[in-house]
């Protein structure tokens, strides 16, 4: 029989429950889709307009969309069947990769006439969409395992969507320097379809009780108070957010691929997975070794550690210099995300799941984009590298920041809590 505290170490704990395990297999697929298909959108925006701010507007597309949505994609999720949520949310990913496609191989004429503007509309959907889908999943996985499996569920979530992003990000240069753009978006359209397949497989879960009736405003306002009022919470998410938003390279590579590394979309391919790559290397340590004594503390020296390799990749002129930069850059993201996870998990009641995790999704999930925009302007005002240095600067100083003004959160030892 197995006792309590071999429970606790047991690396693959949550892996036994089998909704759990469609759950991160249908999340395995469709980030693998989604980050494919934002290689292939990158290059191919680049290709038409060689243009840095036109890389950053495929940023603002998805995040002006996402950020507008997301407080009701999060009411949503703490009031209708979450499941349901999800899978209208992929279908509308699967046709999004579909019309991509169709644009691409038979509707060229369009971009020739309307130059990218038929890209932006498209993942400016998939923002709406995204929205609705982040809260929703985040909301579910939560119900899927028990409370004692939370920092294992992390680390197995964060692990899934990393490997997703190596091979995904990774596999969208490659089929497009063998195959050619069309090829690669038919690639995503089979993968996303296959994402809802397994999504449909996880059984659907009751909603929680409301304790009281609140009107539209008074629920989002809700889960919006109690991120606030949360020093820990507020604390984790902003940090991350900032770290992301000045800290992110990912926007500019095409043109460090092509322009500085000189390596084609082969290369930056595999740029673009690098930082996923060293992700799934500290994931793997972290499954058997979660970040939960002096949890603060490693996150402050993770975000650090991020910022810093950042400022480093900008000024190496070497691939392999750089790809190790990127994924060391990775390697220390990863830390800060199982613990953000975990905390948010920690903390936030059921009932409010996904209005805090809809909260979560614009401090964390629009400053990818929001990011890339910022990256793309800065390259346009300060020049390629000196906006890059620029951002991982600031990633250092929102860490001094947050090391002094949230006391909580640096004094935050996550295992007594679980």
């Amino acid at each position: 029989m197995t006792t309590e505290s071999e429970e606790k170490h047991d690396a693959f704990a949550v892996l036994k429950i089998k909704d759990f395990r469609y759950f991160v297999l249908a999340r395995f697929t469709l980030t693998f889709a989604i980050q494919m298909q934002s290689t292939i959108v990158g290059w191919q925006v680049y290709e038409y307009t060689k243009d840095a701010f036109s890389l950053g507007l495929i940023g603002l597309a998805e995040a002006m969309p996402f950020m507008g949505i997301a407080l009701l994609g999060g009411h949503f999720a703490d009031i209708f069947n979450r499941k349901k949520i999800i899978v209208i949310c992929d279908f509308v990913y699967f046709l999004c990769a579909l019309s991509l496609f169709f644009i691409t191989y038979k509707f060229s004429y369009l971009l020739k006439l309307h130059g990218v503007f038929p890209i932006y509309s498209i993942i400016f959907l998939t923002g709406i969409a995204r929205g609705f889908l982040f809260p929703s999943q985040t909301a579910l996985m939560a119900q899927i395992v028990p409370r004692n499996l939370y920092a294992n569920s992390s680390t197995w979530n964060s692990s899934t969507f990393h490997i997703a992003m190596v091979i995904g990000l990774a596999f969208g240069g490659l089929i497009i320097g063998f195959f050619g753009i069309d090829k690669a978006y038919l690639a995503v359209v089979a993968c996303v379809f296959l994402s809802l397949l397994f999504y449909l497989k996880v059984k659907s879960k009751p909603m929680p009780k409301k304790e009281k009736d609140e009107s539209l405003f008074e629920s989002l306002a809700t889960g919006v108070k109690f991120v606030f009022k949360n020093q820990i919470v507020l604390g984790a998410i902003s940090l991350d957010m900032f770290a992301v938003l000045f800290g992110g390279a990912v926007a500019l590579l095409p043109i460090f691929a092509a322009e500085i590394l000189k390596v084609g979309p082969q290369g930056f391919g595999f740029l673009r997975a690098a930082p996923a790559f060293g992700a799934v290397i500290m994931a793997m340590f972290l499954a058997y070794k979660p970040p939960l004594e002096n949890s603060g503390k490693k996150l402050l020296i993770s975000v650090t550690g991020f910022g810093l390799c950042i400022i480093c990749f900008a000024l190496s002129k070497n691939f392999y210099l750089s790809l190790f930069l990127l994924a060391l850059s990775g390697v220390f993201d990863n830390v800060s995300v199982i613990i953000r996870q975990t905390i948010i998990q920690l903390y936030t009641p059921n009932e409010m799941r996904g209005r805090v995790a809809s909260v979560n999704s614009i401090f964390i999930g629009s400053s990818n984009e929001i990011g890339s925009f910022e990256s793309g302007l800065a390259a346009r005002l300060l020049g390629l590298i000196p906006s890059v240095i620029f951002g991982g600067s600031m990633t250092l100083l929102v860490t001094g920041i947050a090391a002094k003004f949230a006391p909580k959160l640096r004094n935050l030892n996550l295992k007594k809590d679980m």
